[in-house]
């Protein structure tokens, strides 16, 4: 075997997740290594799906204006119950929108994925092996050691202060490491149909997307960007996947809807739905991230987003205690917050899977009464987003206490030439917001933080000049006059006074110092 190197950072497993992480890192110069058994991208669509928290990390990594035309907004989601009629509907919110974004967005992963790993492949600082398999992975007081084989036998060493697994459901950095999985107790089998529909299909097709909540066969009709539409459809008791997932059994199910005449089939998949969370997300230097730590229900779409918030958390942690110093307890947090928010969110997409999924018509037709009953008869939108939890545990000041875990606006800011978002002008690490009316004493409060750079930015000065009122109805509502803002947009802290922000400073610094 070759001589092993020393990187900062081992990445194993080279999708969205990884790539994304892969990113975040080299942007910063952190010295990073990635590997997939695969060499391309995967030329089929499995996530559909992704939101403005999304967005927003696609914007740091400098790829969410070459990502605008794979992408649409989400449409309606309309719930129809067991005699047809309309009992739910989940939508966007109008704008201005908070984070600079749609809330909802449809979109086509292989492009994505593309536009990840040609942004990867632009930092000098990370090194991409692709056709390479980790066989075996161990760890000692200074670093972590993979043992990798590629398509030819041919093994090597590589060795890194710290090591993410985004290697999927079936995860080996997962299994080497013993990290076992919680069942939340969801497992249902379903069949995962994408297909081009041609202007014959499209005509023939609803205009939103929809949830068909009918006990005989529980379906999701999902409007992708442009032609693609995605199915998802319980597969029955006694049918067999594997023989439903050809073109004759797909087509037998799309029966009611279309005939091949009116599409091309594009993927067709049987799976498994499953609800899991790791117990723990890090063993020493060993972290899991993605569908490594976690698989949930594709109800709203969050898989993928799931996986790219973890590397959005665990990134500039990595990064506090690389290149500054912070001490390693730092990278406990991530699998507090990390693990606390998967849960929370799958329950609650695990208790829309139940509501769309509902097998007993008995039990169906109470579900679609009492949903009506609870609106008055009259059906009203939901924001997608309003299901999305806040952080409640870990790196964060009064946790609970009102806008604290939750994520910070991005507003469009006027600018010379042309309007800008707020992360384009004023950068991705720790932000101190203050309102227009704070006095010179709340700026004067950063003199105590000094164990990692915080940027100042009061509304209405120096180049803060926002054009839709996003943070300062933010700040109003919430009565604050500054607020501290993590790196990945989350809330800190949030203060009514000088005296009060210095405090959370102070306690932030001590949190972040040095090892």
């Amino acid at each position: 075997m070759s001589h092993p190197d020393l990187f900062d950072v081992a990445i194993v497993g080279y999708g969205p997740t990884g790539a994304v992480a892969a990113g975040l890192l080299g942007q910063h110069g952190i010295r990073t290594w990635v590997c997939d058994r695969q060499h391309g991208v995967y030329d089929k669509p499995r996530a559909i799906a992704l939101d403005h928290e999304i967005m927003r990390v696609f914007q740091e990594l400098h790829i969410a204006q070459a990502l605008q035309p794979h992408m649409e907004p989400f449409t309606n989601s309309e719930f129809f119950g067991v005699d047809g009629q309309l009992i739910k509907c989940m939508s966007t919110i109008a704008p201005p929108y908070p984070l600079g974004y749609a809330p909802s967005i449809v979109f086509s992963q292989p492009p994505l994925e593309a536009l990840l790993r040609e942004r990867v492949a632009a930092l000098p600082s990370v090194t991409v092996a692709l056709g390479q398999s980790v066989i075996d992975l161990s760890q000692d007081e200074k670093a972590a050691t993979l043992t990798v084989q590629d398509e030819n036998g041919q093994r090597q060493q590589v060795r890194a202060r710290y090591v993410i697994g985004c290697d999927g459901a079936s995860s080996f950095v997962r299994q080497k490491t013993g990290l076992p999985l919680d069942d939340l107790g969801f497992d249902e089998p379903w069949l995962v149909v994408d297909l081009l529909v041609n202007d014959s299909g499209l005509a023939k097709l609803p205009r939103t997307s929809v949830q068909f909540c009918e006990p005989q066969r529980p379906t999701t009709l999902v409007i992708g960007p442009g032609r693609h539409r995605r199915w998802e459809l319980a597969i029955n008791p006694g049918e067999d996947p594997q023989q439903l997932a050809t073109p004759e059994g797909v087509w037998s199910l799309l029966s009611r809807w279309l005939t091949p005449q009116d599409a091309t089939l594009w993927r067709q998949a049987s799976y498994r739905f499953h609800a899991l969370v790791a117990q723990r997300w890090r063993q020493g230097r060993i972290f899991l991230a993605g569908d490594a730590a976690h698989q949930q229900p594709p109800f709203l779409g969050q898989g993928m987003c799931q996986g790219i918030r973890d590397a959005a958390n665990l990134c500039w942690k990595l990064q506090a205690v690389l290149q500054h110093h912070a001490s390693d307890n730092l990278l406990d947090t991530y699998g507090d917050e990390r693990q606390q928010h998967v849960r929370e969110l799958t329950t609650r997409i695990k208790g829309i899977g139940q509501l769309v999924g509902e097998r007993d018509p008995a039990k169906a037709r109470a579900r679609d009464a009492k949903l009506l009953a609870e609106c008055g008869g009259v059906v009203q939108p939901t924001p997608r987003q309003n299901v999305q939890p806040a952080l409640s545990k870990g790196l964060l000041s009064d946790a609970g206490r009102g806008p604290v875990g939750t994520l910070f606006p991005q507003p469009w800011l006027s600018g010379d030439t042309a309007p800008c978002r707020m992360d384009e002008r004023w950068g991705t690490g720790w932000r101190l917001v203050l309102c227009a009316a704070a006095p010179p004493e709340a700026s004067a409060a950063t003199v105590t933080f000094n164990a990692m750079p915080l940027q100042v930015c009061q509304l209405g000065q120096s180049g803060f000049v926002e054009t839709e009122g996003v943070v300062s109805n933010w700040l109003q509502t919430h009565q604050a006059m500054a607020v501290v803002v993590r790196p990945d947009h989350y809330v800190y802290a949030m203060a009514t006074d000088p005296e009060q922000l210095h405090s959370q400073l102070t306690q932030l610094q001590q949190a972040l110092r040095p090892a």
